[in-house]
């Protein structure tokens, strides 16, 4: 017998997205905006064509509630993978110093023939990474609990 879902079936969950498609990135982009990680947590496999990061992301689905709530932001780890890569190129970014700290602002796609093209991954201070992909084929999972951002604050982007 089927039951219906209950509130309590709507407990919050580490969040898990894919991207087939441009409109896809969007949403992901979003969840990612001001993630912040260490050159050393990127990885490029060549022989598997794909490329992935581990970041620290802000919790933007939680920081109105958490507002409401008078109580602290969160980030959490969240594991980014990015399949289909035949390539990878960066511009603004020393990917030799492991220990430089970057900012993620957006992840976009810039479309080429046949469903191919560069998915950008835009950083603050002019950086970027772009990925030649045959498609978009990308998933974006948390793999930690939420803890309590260090800033203590939600990022601010100035005008």
């Amino acid at each position: 017998m089927v039951q219906d879902a209950k509130f309590e079936d709507g407990a919050e969950q580490p969040l898990r997205l894919r991207a087939e498609d441009a409109d896809d990135l969007v949403a992901l982009s979003a969840m990612l905006q001001d993630a912040v990680l260490p050159v050393s947590e990127m990885d490029w496999q060549a022989g598997q064509r794909r490329f992935g990061l581990l970041a620290n992301r802000f919790r933007w689905e939680d920081a109105e509630a958490a507002q409401v709530a008078r109580r602290s932001v969160e980030r959490v780890q969240a594991v980014l993978v990015v399949d289909s890569v035949l390539k990878v190129r960066s511009s603004g970014l020393d990917i030799s110093d492991k220990d430089q700290v970057i900012s993620l602002l957006s992840v976009t796609f810039e479309p080429a023939d046949d469903g191919a093209g560069t998915i950008l991954l835009t950083l603050a201070g002019d950086g970027a990474i772009a990925l030649d992909v045959e498609c978009v084929d990308v998933t974006l999972k948390d793999v930690t609990r939420p803890y309590v951002a260090p800033s203590g604050k939600t990022p601010t982007h100035p005008s």
